[in-house]
């Protein structure tokens, strides 16, 4: 089913991502962490797609396998980086032959070692051409991406949205953000979005919190920031695992309440391969819902 469909028919909606692991025992490890997800009902669950198209095989394999062998929705992210338009439309066949109707299209990120992104000849510079290749020539659900605090390489606040109107007239259907930590951050994006006459939905990606030196990295990678007071608390906390990761639940749980209240259509969840975290976090929200039911 295509999620642009499902966004209409089922609000809220909880989804997860998943990244493609490096060898066999760590895909057996991720079809496993799938399984026990399943029960929480996910609208659908997404297969990245490693910088510079180092994991394009892999990542395909692993759509085709949960959607045939889990029965679960799958949206493949497909990037620009290392790849010419003819590469891309044979990787859109592929996925269109496994059944693959959903795919969120980004520009990627340089390859390991390099600062600066360089498309390669005959490929392209920027999300909005390759969404404007899936609406052309094939019949994809395509999502974009989107920054609450501007992407890191955006001159200006200005530019970032003037870059995402690009991407959405190309037909991208509906928008999921990078990860935040103060939820005033996706209300003012949202507020600014549909000022410029976006209308399309704006789904939040929320990371719970499971260590403290990986989301040290994590946001100076993608430009988020965590509020001073989240910060003293994980930092308080950074010589105790057990207890950054139950602060993190705790603290996901509370934005993910807040967000879905003030009218975001669902929760995109960055899962880092992991069950524990995410599984808590929606089994609250869903315990919430039927103390209210």
């Amino acid at each position: 089913m295509r999620i642009s469909e499902r966004l209409r028919s089922r609000t809220p909606f909880f989804s997860f991502e998943f990244f493609p692991p490096k060898t066999d025992a760590g895909v057996a490890a991720l079809m496993a962490t799938l399984a026990t997800l399943k029960t929480l009902d996910p609208a659908y669950v997404s297969v990245t797609y490693g910088a510079g198209g180092s994991t394009r095989d892999r990542s395909v394999e692993i759509a085709k396998r949960i959607r045939g062998e889990l029965g679960l929705e799958v949206m493949a992210h497909v990037t620009c980086s290392g790849s010419t338009a003819d590469d891309l439309r044979a990787l859109f066949r592929e996925l269109e032959t496994a059944g693959v109707q959903n795919v969120l299209a980004l520009r990627g990120d340089p390859p390991r070692g390099e600062t600066a992104f360089t498309a390669v000849e005959g490929g392209f510079r920027y999300a909005s051409d390759l969404v404007a290749l899936l609406e052309r020539e094939f019949d994809f659900c395509i999502a974009g991406a989107c920054y609450p605090e501007k992407h890191p390489e955006a001159p200006s606040a200005h530019a970032d949205l003037e870059a995402l109107e690009r991407k959405v007239d190309a037909g991208a259907r509906f928008l999921i953000t990078q990860l935040f930590f103060d939820n005033a951050h996706y209300f003012d994006f949202v507020a600014r979005v549909r000022a410029r006459g976006i209308t399309v939905p704006i789904v939040p990606g929320i990371m719970p919190i499971t260590n403290y030196d990986q989301i040290a990295r994590f946001t100076a990678m993608c430009g988020a920031t965590i509020p001073p007071g989240l910060r003293s608390e994980l930092e308080a906390r950074k010589d105790e695992p057990e207890a950054v990761a139950e602060l993190g639940v705790a603290y996901a749980t509370l934005q993910c309440v807040e967000l879905l209240e003030g009218g975001a259509p669902g929760i995109h969840f960055y899962t880092l391969n992991k069950s524990p975290a995410t599984r808590a976090v929606v089994s609250a929200l869903y315990a919430a819902r039927l103390r209210r039911s």
